[in-house]
């Protein structure tokens, strides 16, 4: 596979790295000259080039490219690059880094994004994850289809404690991907039997309703009945009629 990297920092020559490793041709594109430190990264072929220019792209042999990756530290930059990467070379993958959550809402279709990645968003995941017992985690999602991986440690008092994955009736466009009991995954089985501490990670569809899926692992909770108040009779009494 071929991957255009935008961007020669430290998130730059990280993924650069490990692509290498897996045996990838990497590509990686920078405008800073003190930012191409090719020591670090021997194996890749190096472009000291402008990752927002067209004539930097058709240097860089974009439109042979399988995957772009916008690893800047600059959310516009990231966004220009995946767009005319998209739109004028065709590039069939667009991953693009997020530096401001505040942004997030950009990085889509509309701008040649296929994938977003948070690092923010993701290290927020991963404190929730870590923490939290009981409550859903988001911990990805995906940007094309609009799925989201969801992960959540079953409490001991939960309802799915106990019961057979096959006997869970879990909400519309929701599925169980697999259980992690003490550090081992498991494929789950319609047999498998939940148990307290596993972490549950659930793959939810555009139509999933989080609020379904907390009853399941919660229990329903039943709506506060409204209080009755009993409206007394009118009482008549007779009118007496004034003296004369």
């Amino acid at each position: 596979m071929r991957v255009v990297v935008a961007g020669a920092g430290s998130v730059g020559r990280s993924i650069a790295r490990e692509l290498l490793a897996h045996d990838h041709e990497v590509v990686i594109i920078d405008k800073t000259p003190a930012a191409m430190r090719v020591a670090q990264v021997p194996d890749a072929d190096w472009l000291l080039a402008d990752a927002c220019e067209l004539s930097s792209l058709a240097s860089a042999d974009v439109a042979s490219a399988d995957v772009v990756v916008g690893a800047t530290g600059d959310d516009k930059v990231n966004l220009v690059f995946t767009l005319l990467c998209k739109t004028e070379f065709g590039v069939p993958r667009t991953v693009a880094r997020v530096n401001n959550p505040k942004n997030e809402w950009m990085f889509d279709e509309s701008w040649g994004v296929d994938v977003a990645v948070s690092t923010p968003r993701i290290m927020t995941a991963m404190v929730e994850e870590a923490v939290a017992v009981g409550d859903l985690v988001r911990i990805f999602t995906f940007h094309q289809s609009g799925a989201d991986i969801l992960e959540v440690t079953l409490p001991a008092d939960s309802p799915l404690v106990g019961t057979r994955v096959g006997a869970v009736d879990w909400p519309h466009d929701t599925v169980l991907a697999a259980i992690v009991r003490s550090a081992t995954p498991i494929a789950p089985s319609p047999d498998d039997t939940l148990e307290a501490g596993d972490e549950l990670l659930i793959v939810t569809g555009r139509e999933a309703e989080e609020v379904q899926l907390q009853a399941v692992v919660h229990g329903a909770r039943p709506e506060p009945e409204a209080e009755h108040t009993e409206v007394p009779e009118a009482v008549s009494e007779p009118v007496e009629a004034p003296e004369a």
